[in-house]
């Protein structure tokens, strides 16, 4: 281990000055079509504005001097407006009639690219109708490497491909409603502590591998903004990095749009516009007084120090994005921050909230069979006493938690907490609702004491480091539950022996206390589910859908077993390629929950693994188009396997592909997510997951060559319901003539993972015979396929159309019985998904 962390820190060093700063803008290519389009336009407006026009266009106002949180001056001579920035990643920022979306990590909890996009459509709607032009997210980094990184939670996980799709899916959502999106933070910014100070130290394969990876699948989308960030990068401020900025994104990637700065995260005039950075933000410092362009550009500029090609780049890029988007159009929405623009988007809320709910634990306590008593126990259970939105950019953990605080969080317009969704329900069933609205042990006992079911919430919270909240600085201290958590969890058990522990979370949280504790029967991680909390947790406790959420980090055993913590210096990255999973599998570390790992109320069997490979070994080479090198995003093959729903409810399962790279490549981690299906099944059904692979897929990054290689060899296939729940494996070959072997494959059957207990359901089976077909979600893109997940769907016949309680009876996709048995009916008919009851 000491010899590759030394190897590491060479390869750092040797990226740092692969490609010393040359004040000289590296033409980037003209990338697709739209770009040259928007380019074309930009560059005949660019004509027409003076160089104090382009000066302008470039800096932003100052802080707080105007209606957004980032405003440039409007340009008249060419009619460009007064930009508005706002936050954020999870909707618009000091709005007061704007949805509170889910945050990123809860989006990625569902695996489900089409609410995946449909939030993303719905913020950009949303940004568009408060007549922001652009809309700060989403995020790509952090990725995670430090699982208590205070904003983790703002992304979609640490896996880099599942990132980067969710990233895509967000993007193209966004800007299909017109906005412009950004890509951030770029790069490396892993951690709060010491952010703006600190240099990250990654060598150059880890870099492309890992935290480069989602930002190419961002500029693959034609993301119209990236957001530099605070942190140094092998030494030079992320925001002035030639090699980050000018070299990796503009050019290795092929980036059209523009480079803004996080807000006040520029350092100089001249190195930092020479080096990449096309606008500031938010164009001075929080005090005003440390202005870096505007009249020092202009006398920069004059002074040859920054050429007019680099002012004009500068201008072009920004007036560019604006047009990709169509903002130069007629009727673009005045500025409006107190706008009502929720419309339906409360559904999309619920729906990724609920989605994304991950069953850890369950002995065959859920779903509730409509318990007579229930007692619920926590502060987190009820609303913020003070008010829902009372701490400003949420920075307090007081009653329900939805959303980390900082830049990134929203106001709620509503906020229903799990008791308000509890007292809806158990009043319409008759029971009786018992509430215990404390972290206090002493009077626990009572309250829970004679209750059929005891539910107690506990938490963990995270946030930007520019707030504190009970002694974390942004970052996580611990792992630990906050508020006494696991005391609270093992007061309530002990009084009562049918206890359900529900977990909302910035992140992972050790549980071990929690699951040693006797009486504990199920644990529930809900995640970050926004204003929807208390509904989406009742839909899954009583059986209204079946859970379908799987992690999108590892939960381990004790917090040293992740190999990363934060750092008081500069990051080093000595981990590597060895993060999360990837670290766990290396170093054969047992976690409590793996990557990719959620319970059902059903069971799944996996079967059929086929492959149809057109793979040929040996590097990328193609012209660059948006998202790197054109050839990276061309479909290679395609990897297929059945999923039968064997259980007696309808329930969807996140089928997963793993690959193993061939032993001709370098030192790899021993497998990598490579694709991912949902599927919705009803009972007895069978469906189709389709991985579609692209020649990034397979490949490594080659620092010698300076290229993406396919290696030679046998690759390894994994298809499972997580990344250690394998069901399924095959290999195939590859060859440097392009010859591909047929598939060897071999199945197992797999049981949850020790500690957990599969639910199995009591009520009859639904009385259907179904067909499969397979639907594939991609949005277009303007070059080759870019992503390889796809969902899978059956339909029923129509015939013996009797329905068993629990069944699905309605939804997008279904077409199967519609008529429940008596005396149960279809209830809660939405557009997602609906049940007899």
């Amino acid at each position: 281990m000491a010899l590759y962390k030394l190897a590491l820190l060479a390869a750092a060093a040797a990226f740092a000055q692969a490609e010393p700063a040359t004040n000289v803008r590296r033409d980037a290519p003209s990338g697709s079509a739209a770009w040259v389009a928007a380019h074309s336009s930009a560059a005949a407006a660019l004509a027409k504005m003076s160089q104090q026009d382009k000066v302008n266009i470039v800096t932003g106002v100052g802080w707080n001097k105007g209606p957004c949180v980032g405003n440039t001056p409007a340009i008249s001579s060419v009619n460009y407006p007064q930009l508005c920035l706002q936050d954020g990643p999870l909707g618009v920022r000091y709005a007061s009639s704007a949805t509170a979306f889910t945050p990123g990590i809860q989006a990625a909890s569902t695996w489900d690219i089409s609410l995946m996009r449909q939030r993303g459509e719905y913020m950009g709607a949303e940004a568009k109708g408060t007549g922001v032009h652009v809309l700060l997210g989403p995020v790509a980094g952090p990725l995670g490497k430090i699982p208590n990184g205070g904003r983790n939670w703002e992304g979609f996980g640490v896996d880099p491909y599942l990132t980067g799709i969710a990233m895509a899916h967000t993007i193209e959502g966004m800007q299909s409603s017109g906005v412009q999106a950004v890509a951030k933070h770029f790069i490396a910014n892993e951690q709060e502590l010491n952010r703006d100070s600190m240099s990250s130290n990654i060598d150059d394969r880890t870099m492309h591998e890992l935290y480069l990876w989602p930002f190419a699948d961002a500029v693959h989308s034609n993301v119209a903004s990236a957001m530099c960030s605070y942190n140094k990068l092998n030494g030079s401020w992320a925001c002035e990095s030639d090699k980050g900025l000018n070299g990796l994104l503009k050019t290795e990637l092929g980036f059209r749009g523009y480079v803004m700065s996080d807000w006040d995260a520029q350092h100089t005039t001249t190195g930092s516009a020479n080096n990449g950075m096309d606008m500031t933000m938010p164009g001075s410092d929080y005090n005003g007084g440390t202005i870096l362009w505007g009249p020092q550009l202009n006398t920069a500029v004059n002074n040859n120090q920054v050429s007019t090609a680099r002012l004009n780049d500068m201008a072009q890029r920004i007036l560019a994005a604006w047009y990709l988007l169509g903002q130069n159009a007629a009727g673009y929405p005045s500025i409006n921050l107190n706008a009502n623009v929720q419309g339906n988007h409360k559904d999309n809320v619920r729906a990724v909230a609920r989605d994304g709910i991950v069953l850890l634990q369950n002995d065959g306590l859920l779903p509730l069979k409509k318990p007579a008593k229930i007692a619920l126990v926590g502060s987190a259970a009820v609303v913020n006493p003070s008010g829902m939105n009372s701490c400003n950019d949420r920075g307090c953990n007081n009653g329900a938690l939805g959303m980390g605080w900082g830049s990134g969080a929203v106001n709620y317009p509503y906020f229903v907490a799990p008791y308000d969704a509890l007292k809806t329900r158990t009043q319409t069933d008759g029971a009786t609702l018992t509430l215990y609205s404390s972290d206090g042990t002493s009077g626990v006992a009572s309250a829970v004491t004679g209750a059929d079911i005891a539910i107690v919430v506990i938490t963990a919270d995270s946030g930007e480091g520019y707030i504190t909240v009970e002694g974390n600085m942004g970052d996580r201290q611990n792992l630990d539950p906050w508020h006494n958590g696991n005391q609270l969890v093992q007061a309530v058990a002990a009084a009562n022996k049918n206890t359900i522990v529900v977990v909302h979370s910035v992140g992972p949280v050790i549980l071990e206390t929690i699951l040693a504790t006797p009486g504990v029967r199920a644990v529930v991680w809900a995640g970050l589910p926004s204003q929807e909390n208390g509904n989406a947790l009742v839909d899954v406790l009583y059986g209204l859908v079946s859970p379908s959420g799987k992690l999108v980090y590892t939960i381990a055993k004790q917090a040293a077993d992740y190999g990363t913590k934060l750092v008081s210096g500069d990051d080093s990255f000595t981990e590597g390629l060895y993060v999360d999973y990837r670290h766990f599998d290396n170093a054969k570390i047992t976690p409590r929950y793996e990557f990719g790992f959620g319970l059902s109320y059903t069971n799944f069997t996996y079967s059929g693994l086929t492959t149809l490979m057109t793979a040929t070994a040996g590097p990328a080479t193609g012209a660059t188009v948006p998202g790197g090198a054109a050839d990276l995003w061309d479909t290679v093959g395609a990897v297929t396997a059945t999923i039968t729903n064997s259980g007696g409810v309808t329930g969807a399962e996140v089928a997963q592909l793993y690959l193993t790279l061939p032993a001709s490549a370098p030192a790899t981690p021993p497998k990598q997510l490579r694709g991912f299906a949902k599927l919705s099944l009803a009972p007895g059904a069978s469906g189709t997951a389709t991985f579609t692979l692209r020649k990034r897929d397979l490949s490594y990054w080659d620092s010698a060559r300076q290229q993406w290689v396919v290696p030679a060899g046998t690759f390894g296939l994994s298809v499972g319901a997580s990344s250690r729940d394998i069901r399924l494996t095959g290999s195939f070959q590859v060859g440097s003539g392009g010859t591909v072997s047929s598939t060897t494959s071999t199945s197992k059957t797999s049981t949850p993972t020790s500690s957990t207990k599969l639910s199995t359901s009591t009520t009859s089976k639904a009385s259907t015979s179904s067909t499969t077909t397979s639907s594939t979600t991609t949005p277009p893109t303007t070059t080759s396929t870019r992503t390889s997940s796809t969902t899978s769907t059956t339909s029923a016949s129509s015939g013996g159309c009797t329905a068993a309680r629990w069944a699905q009876c309605a939804g997008i996709g279904y077409t199967g019985c519609t008529t429940c048995a008596a005396p149960y009916t279809c209830q809660y008919g939405n557009d997602w998904y609906s049940q007899c009851l």
